[in-house]
């Protein structure tokens, strides 16, 4: 019986998405709930001080003191010796790249998602692009660069011979777009370099594809049916994701048959070259004549009203409680 399973939901944590964190997780704690679970909270930037209500773990104005280094402390605290799972609802740096992975497997807890491994890899997007030229699984041309080191004549050198513009300027390590931009012509490049340095020692720059928004979303080894996103942006960006009205969201998507169909086999194919678990999604850009391309993938994706991953499996007849069972079965 489900009342019989304890599960310690894991909310907010210290990255730039914490505010995200915080309404999946709200979403996840419910559905947890109405199956029966017994779930716990815990904020693990917050450390051995936990807050004293439900309420206080969701609230998105949130002026606590909250960092990293507290994380040890949190996982140190006694109610993980009594749980049988440890949901991950934490998104970005500090959830998704194998910290927190790898603390649970020291402790030898069960958890959803991908292992320390491959969440690493797949939050560690140059390494992504590393592993899906190897197996062989169109990619967006590329390059990296450390933004400690590097020279920005030779930069703009590299992108007009390896790529060209537009390009995408992004931070290597982190999610939901943040610190990304879209650079059309040199003259932007210095910017976007500054603004995705804010966030991380690497940085990335990518072939901007033009075209249609598509996602895949595995659970188990069930691929889902491909999902267009048409957001009011050119891309979809932070405010598009997260704000309503400001995409529309097709599933199954409107595209040729036998284009879905290879999406699904890649999809599935690229989710096990990077021995990802359990479930993730998958994102493309589909250029004008119908070649796509991945951009990465996600091992922990989104769990809010907006999420693309529940819309998904809703299309299926799978309803949001019955995804987080699945998610939590397979973790089992």
């Amino acid at each position: 019986m489900n009342s019989n399973i304890k599960i310690i939901l894991l909310v907010g944590g210290s990255s730039t998405e914490r505010v995200i964190s915080k309404r999946s997780s709200k979403s996840i704690y419910e559905a947890l709930l109405n199956l029966g679970y017994q779930v716990f909270l815990i904020d693990p930037a917050y450390g051995k001080n936990q807050p004293d209500s439900v309420e206080k773990f969701f609230v998105e104005e949130d002026y606590s003191i909250v960092s990293e280094r507290n994380y040890i402390e949190a996982f140190n605290l006694e109610i993980f010796k009594h749980c049988d799972l440890v949901f991950i609802g934490l998104h970005g740096k500090w959830g998704e790249d194998g910290t927190v992975q790898a603390l649970l497997d020291m402790k030898g807890i069960k958890y959803t998602g991908s292992k320390m491994l491959s969440s690493a890899v797949t939050m560690d997007k140059i390494l992504s692009k590393i592993l899906f030229d190897k197996f062989d699984i169109p990619t967006p041309k590329w390059l990296s660069i450390s933004h400690s080191n590097f020279d920005i004549q030779e930069i703009k050198n590299k992108i007009k011979e390896k790529i060209s513009y537009p390009v995408v300027v992004k931070p290597n390590d982190q999610g939901s777009t943040v610190g990304l931009s879209i650079v059309k012509d040199e003259s932007q490049l210095d910017d976007a370099l500054m603004i995705a340095s804010n966030y991380s020692n690497k940085i990335l720059i990518e072939e901007f594809i033009e075209g249609r928004e598509l996602t895949v979303g595995i659970v188990g080894e069930t691929v889902y049916p491909v999902l267009e996103i048409i957001p009011s942006h050119e891309i979809y960006d932070y405010e598009c994701k997260y704000t309503s009205g400001m995409s529309q969201y097709i599933v199954p998507a409107e595209i040729d048959e036998n284009i879905s169909t290879q999406l699904k086999e890649i999809s599935l194919k690229a989710f096990k070259a990077l021995e990802c678990e359990g479930y993730a999604r998958l994102d493309y850009r589909l250029s004008k004549d119908n070649k796509f391309f991945l951009l990465e993938i996600n091992t922990l994706p989104g769990m809010t009203s907006l999420s693309l991953l529940p819309k998904m499996a809703k299309s299926v007849n799978i309803s949001f409680e019955e995804l987080i069972n699945q998610i939590v079965r397979l973790s089992l």
